[in-house]
């Protein structure tokens, strides 16, 4: 059985993260979602709190071991204070942890001490493709071996610093089958997109499109070697992160929002006490707790490897789209006029948090 208190470790790492969405994050998400841009400090000091390197072992250069509760626990902390900053900030892991989970000997002594040892840079990955019937599964981005070289055509969108990327692995279906694919930048035939995808929220994370025209890259540059790996663990580590920063998302427009009901006046009481908008924030209240369970069980389970984990990470993930959405947008309800004017912290929550139906595979545990 499982706990639900974090140990001592766990602890001080949620506070440590917690602070940062805090005292910077939060402050700083307006101005980066206008700007178009985040403060590079910012994101260099979430990476110094070390949530990808606590997650590699010594021997690939970090100084921890993967846990899948942890990297939830850490990653609703952080994207309480803001989501772009906290996809900036996990960017690399879109690289690291897939190698680390699934790649060959080689490639995580090449790929994983330079990325968890220096500061933070631009590895990324490329899964989501721009289609109605979008299925992880079936991907319409197809990778064939041809006189031993994999040869990579398709289209992917919605790749996070895409353009200053060093590498980044693109998923691909090979004979039907979901496989990932390192590619080192500049490499032939790999074109991305001169301008940033133009979004209704995220702006401050700067995101493109990428275009792989008769790729070739090594066969040892698939993910796992020559044998491949076991797409489906990756998938799932994607979806409990989304849950998990979905949760974030919604429960920092629910802390706004209880905040402004319970100082707002109306005909001479708080609009707390109002029926109508107490049944509101209970209802968020009780669905964040309950994606929030559900989402701890799947990474649960993921660490321990007592039950394939894919169920309960589709569950919570699906689960955690829709309670974000519903959160966010009754966010800027109690409100009122004022959760609809663009400086209100609420506004760009709700529209982070439409998002998320599309925004699986920016995000890993």
């Amino acid at each position: 059985m499982y706990s639900f208190e974090p140990n001592e470790e766990q602890q001080m790492l949620m506070d440590a993260v917690g602070k940062y969405a805090e005292n910077d994050l939060r402050p700083a998400a307006h101005d980066a979602e206008e700007s178009h841009a985040l403060p590079k400090k910012l994101v260099n000091k979430g990476w110094e709190l070390g949530l990808l390197q606590a997650s590699i072992p010594e021997s690939y250069g970090g100084f921890g071991e993967r846990s899948a509760v942890t990297g939830v626990l850490a990653l609703e902390e952080m994207a309480f204070g803001d989501l772009a900053a906290t996809l900036a900030v996990q960017t690399p892991s879109l690289f690291a942890t897939p190698i680390l989970l699934a790649g060959s000997e080689e490639q995580k002594q090449e790929y994983l001490p330079k990325i968890v040892g220096g500061e933070w840079s631009p590895y990324t990955a490329a899964f989501i493709e721009f289609s109605f019937d979008f299925d992880p599964h079936a991907l319409k981005t197809t990778a064939t071996l041809n006189d031993g070289e994999y040869v990579l055509n398709g289209e992917k969108v919605f790749v996070p610093f895409a353009k200053d990327a060093e590498a980044m692995i693109i998923y691909a279906n090979l004979n039907g089958v979901t496989q990932g694919f390192i590619v080192p930048a500049n490499t032939a035939g790999l074109k991305i997109s001169d301008e940033r995808e133009k979004l209704m929220g995220l702006n401050a994370l700067p995101m493109y499109r990428v275009n792989l025209d008769d790729v070739k890259i090594p066969a040892s540059n698939r993910l796992g070697g020559a044998s491949g790996h076991d797409f489906d663990l990756i998938l799932s580590s994607m979806r409990i992160a989304s849950a998990a920063v979905a949760v974030g998302v919604a429960n920092s427009s629910f802390e706004y929002a209880k905040n402004y009901a319970k100082e707002r006046d109306a005909f001479g009481m708080k609009i707390a006490q109002k029926q109508a908008i107490a049944f509101m924030l209970a209802e968020m209240r009780t669905e964040i707790e309950a994606m929030r369970l559900l989402t701890w069980e799947a990474a649960w389970k993921l660490d321990n490897h007592k039950e394939d984990a894919c169920v309960e990470a589709y569950l919570a993930f699906t689960g955690s789209v829709d309670m974000a959405m519903m959160v966010t947008d009754r966010g800027v309800q109690i409100y009122g006029g004022h959760g609809y004017i663009r400086e209100n912290p609420v506004e760009l929550l709700m529209r982070n948090g439409r998002g998320f139906p599309m925004l699986l595979g920016l995000a890993i545990v």
